[in-house]
């Protein structure tokens, strides 16, 4: 990594017109939403779901249909009403998606059609995922849609260019995004953990962000989820490994073997099937959300393992096949949806006997997963694996590392960009805090040069 004196990270510039509206995701973990204005044009960075909010709704039996005003009530997407109020509404340019996970995409059928100027651009594989998301729940978006590719820079204005910058995270084809405009570079760094030896796809494009470096980053805008950690979280190749363990410790040739993980997370779930292929059972991939996102990385030519699966995503099929899977537990190895003990899920439905199969004592569960840090889903889980656990069932968890930068990926990335301003975003005030703490080492000054936000606040550089 490049280093440099850290106190000339920032100087004193000259007044300028950059302002950026922190609209979502500055108080929560989730529902991230950044718009940024030069002159007369907005670009607005993600629109995401904030997901408690939205299994709050699924508990709720009335919501049988999601609309845009049910979501704002429950305050399950950004409230991007905060544009009217500035007049940036009419002047959005673009609509930049960072990486196909819902906290930065699940908003976009809702709320696009009030920017219907705004070109919604994103990888192949986020922008399949989007399509997929609009099919299941017909619904369209009348937007101009355009698929980028990593480390490309597209014009979107006379005075703006937004450029794609292949980053690691825990899906595919994720992107730091780099807007170019006359007062200077506005980088968006959600979400990101530095993986230099994935088992997929390349490493960060490091040199890209040296150079940009030196073109001069006013802003920065940084995942600080775990700004807390100082331990790095661990590259894929770790998950491998901690695979290949959980794996060989799953007994009982008779015994059902199911795993659970991110359905966004084709890397993760390439790595299962390899392990998963040594076993000699038949591999079945059930449920609707990892129906969704295999189907949409095997559209894009993302999805090496497509041939040595079975996906079956409608729930007639699905108890159809749990049915054999009873009858016969030794002959499948079952990669479900459930993880985070989502309602309507497959290990919430089995474990309240809503299907042919039922879990029997000695039969294994690996969760090659963490549970999201938010106190809906730590709770559902806890309940959860306790129910497993009284079921008889031999449960592995946390098999898994995440996908979110560490404090020390937090140095590396100021040190690549040496912004002028850093924001920490992806976090409460507490999981953010640290960022700040740790900007001081460089130098940054709290109020002056580093920066807490909150959603629906207008900062100006």
């Amino acid at each position: 990594m490049v280093s440099m004196n850290k106190s000339s990270y920032h100087s004193s510039t000259r007044s300028c017109q950059m302002e950026v509206c922190t609209v979502g995701g500055y108080e929560e973990v989730g529902k991230n939403m950044t718009a940024v204005k030069v002159g007369e044009d907005v670009v607005i960075f993600d629109a995401g779901f904030h997901l408690p909010s939205v299994i709050e709704l699924q508990e709720n039996e009335v919501f049988q249909q999601y609309t845009e005003r049910k979501l704002r009530n429950a305050g399950a997407i950004p409230d991007d009403l905060i544009l009217d109020k500035l007049g940036w509404r009419n002047k959005v340019k673009a609509i930049v998606i960072g990486h196909a996970h819902l906290d930065h995409i699940g908003a976009i059928p809702y709320i696009s059609q009030r920017y219907p100027k705004a070109t919604i651009m994103a990888s192949p594989f986020t922008m399949a995922v989007i399509d997929s998301i609009l099919e299941d729940d017909k619904m369209r978006v009348h937007n101009t849609k355009k698929v980028v590719q990593a480390n490309s820079i597209h014009k979107i204005s006379e005075n703006m260019k937004v450029e794609f910058i292949h980053t690691t995270h825990s899906t595919i084809q994720c992107y730091f995004i780099a807007l170019h405009t006359k007062e200077g570079i506005f980088f968006y760094g959600l979400d990101f953990k530095f993986d230099n030896y994935p088992t997929m796809g390349n490493p960060p494009n490091y040199k890209r962000m040296k150079e940009l470096s030196k073109k001069g980053v006013k802003v920065l805008v940084a995942d600080a989820l775990y700004s807390g950690t100082e331990k790095k979280p661990g590259g894929e190749a770790i998950a491998k490994h901690l695979l290949q363990e959980a794996f060989s410790r799953a007994e009982g040739k008779n015994s059902a073997l199911f795993i659970t993980t991110f359905s966004s997370h084709i890397e993760r779930l390439k790595n299962i099937v390899e392990f998963a292929q040594k076993t000699n059972r038949q591999i079945i991939f059930l449920g609707r959300s990892l129906n969704k996102y295999v189907n949409s990385a095997i559209s894009v030519g993302q999805c090496p393992f497509a041939n040595k699966i079975k996906l079956i995503k409608y729930r007639r099929q699905i108890n159809s096949f749990l049915a054999k899977i009873e009858r016969d537990r030794g002959r499948y190895l079952v990669v479900c949806t459930g993880h985070q003990a989502e309602k309507g899920s497959i290990l919430d439905r089995i474990v309240k006997g809503e299907t042919p199969f039922k879990f029997k004592p000695g039969d294994n569960l690996i969760f090659s997963s963490s549970v999201i840090p938010v106190q809906p889903n730590q709770m559902l889980r806890e309940r959860l694996d306790k129910k497993l656990r009284n079921m008889g069932v031999k449960l592995q968890t946390n098999v898994h590392v995440h996908g979110h930068g560490s404090r020390e990926d937090l140095r590396d990335l100021i040190e690549l960009l040496k912004p002028k301003h850093v924001i920490p975003a992806h976090g409460s005030l507490e999981q953010e805090t640290p960022f700040i703490e740790l900007a001081s080492e460089f130098g940054y000054k709290f109020g002056e040069t580093s920066h807490l936000s909150s959603n629906g606040k207008l900062l100006k550089f």
